[in-house]
């Protein structure tokens, strides 16, 4: 069974689905923001908060320009640069989330967008590392992760089947076979119509990985199809606030929307129960009132011939089951036997001799 461990959860096919909260940069740069990300999202019943760990001049140019969703939630005089800038958390206060995840007993993760960035987050013992859309296609940075031996969740956004194929033989070929693959649209918010869910399977099929998907989408329909299609991990974007300043607020779900999600995920699972078909325990209990038996049309006598034509079923399922109308037919009565009387064992003389 395929199966990666994460902090103190077991990812595979037979637990629940592990979900990932991504607070990514809704703390605004803000620390006491960030902790208080934590100390919501594990009221809610979150598994995982996940944070990105970057220097805004290691993954960007100062002349880059904005990208077309975050100009339709940003100030467009503000460079990306200037606005990354702004979102930057000191590795200290990392190491002040980190001790706050500890203490509430959920797991923490971060994305790292450069080597430096991965070095840090290993040295403070991060159990598993996520690696966003943006750096599949990026192997000399993948093989480097993936030398750290942890388990890595890799989002799959912008990439073909070939890139994401490429990327996962990357991290193999460096020894590590502890690996998620997440289907996840790279637009803000996406479209319901983009999500393409089915594609998690072809590539967890294919490349015999555990998969997920990471939603953008404002409402969480796809992340219940997502589910019931087999992701195990589940992550969207988390804010305490959707109307603060940022990139990303408005394509996240506020503390209460995240908890319908969480609820909603788990009353998916519920419902897909297990491949064995059986009647529930209540279906049990409904058999009687609901099943049928059959009844005679017409009062015969004892002796007499029961005849197909004066057979019926009704309600309830207290005598003789319709699937043995068969073996009935020509039997004789071994009483007087009434109109609309649930037919029993005992009413029949089943050997003529």
């Amino acid at each position: 069974m395929k199966s990666i461990r994460i902090g103190n959860t077991i990812i595979n096919e037979e637990n629940p689905c592990f979900i990932i909260a991504e607070a990514g940069v809704n703390h605004n740069g803000d620390l006491e923001m960030a902790l208080e990300l934590v100390r919501k999202a594990k009221e809610i019943g979150v598994d995982c908060i996940k944070f990105q760990t970057f220097k805004a001049e290691s993954v960007i140019t100062k002349k880059a320009p904005k990208a077309a969703y975050q100009l339709e939630v940003t100030d467009p005089g503000e460079s990306q640069f200037e606005m990354l800038k702004n979102l930057e958390l000191t590795y200290e206060d990392y190491i002040s989330i980190i001790q706050e995840c500890n203490e509430h007993q959920i797991t923490f993760l971060s994305t790292p967008y450069n080597e430096e960035d991965a070095d840090f987050l290993n040295e403070l013992g991060v159990t598993a590392f996520k690696i966003a859309s943006g750096q599949i296609v990026e192997l000399a940075f993948l093989e480097h992760v993936a030398k750290f031996g942890k388990p890595i969740i890799l989002s799959s956004g912008m990439a073909t089947l070939a890139e994401v194929f490429e990327a996962v033989m990357t991290i193999r070929a460096a020894g590590n076979e502890q690996m998620a693959i997440l289907q996840c649209t790279t637009n803000y918010p996406s479209r319901n119509e983009d999500a393409n869910i089915r594609a998690m399977i072809s590539m967890g099929e294919s490349l015999d990985l555990l998969y997920g998907y990471s939603d953008h989408i404002e409402e969480n329909f796809a992340c219940y199809a997502a589910v019931a299609l087999g992701a195990k991990i589940i992550e969207k974007h988390f804010t305490l606030d959707r109307n603060l300043p940022g990139p990303d607020h408005k394509a996240s779900l506020n503390v209460e929307e995240f908890k319908s999600l969480i609820d909603g995920i788990r009353k998916t699972e519920t419902a897909l129960g297990s491949p064995v078909k059986k009647p529930s325990l209540k279906e049990i209990e409904n058999i009687n009132g609901m099943r049928r038996s059959i009844v005679l049309k017409n009062s015969i006598r004892k002796g007499e011939i029961i005849t197909a034509d004066n057979m019926a079923f009704k309600r309830p399922a207290t005598g003789i089951s319709p699937k043995r109308k068969k073996e009935l037919i020509g039997k004789l009565a071994s009483m007087d036997i009434g109109q609309d009387i649930p037919l029993q064992e005992s009413m029949i003389i089943w050997d003529k001799n």
